[in-house]
């Protein structure tokens, strides 16, 4: 993963020659990872399904083919 200070500064890796992949914005990484590890501290905790990820994922705005998990 590679942070970014802004779009621009994205925009600016890619006319560099690398490709683009996926982008989130610092806010839906906060959301994602509160969502992902939440209750696993617990001993009851189990392992979500594909379908359960999934939809902690698009919860946070993250709904293209390539977070698709099914």
């Amino acid at each position: 993963m590679l942070i970014f200070r802004s779009e621009e500064h994205l925009q600016q890796w890619v006319e560099g020659g690398h490709p683009r992949g996926e982008a989130m914005t610092l806010e839906q990484q906060w959301q994602l990872a509160r969502r992902w590890y939440e209750g696993r501290d617990r001993p009851e905790w189990t392992r979500r399904t594909a379908r359960e990820a999934e939809q902690i994922l698009i919860s946070v705005g993250l709904t293209s083919d390539f977070w698709h998990l099914g």
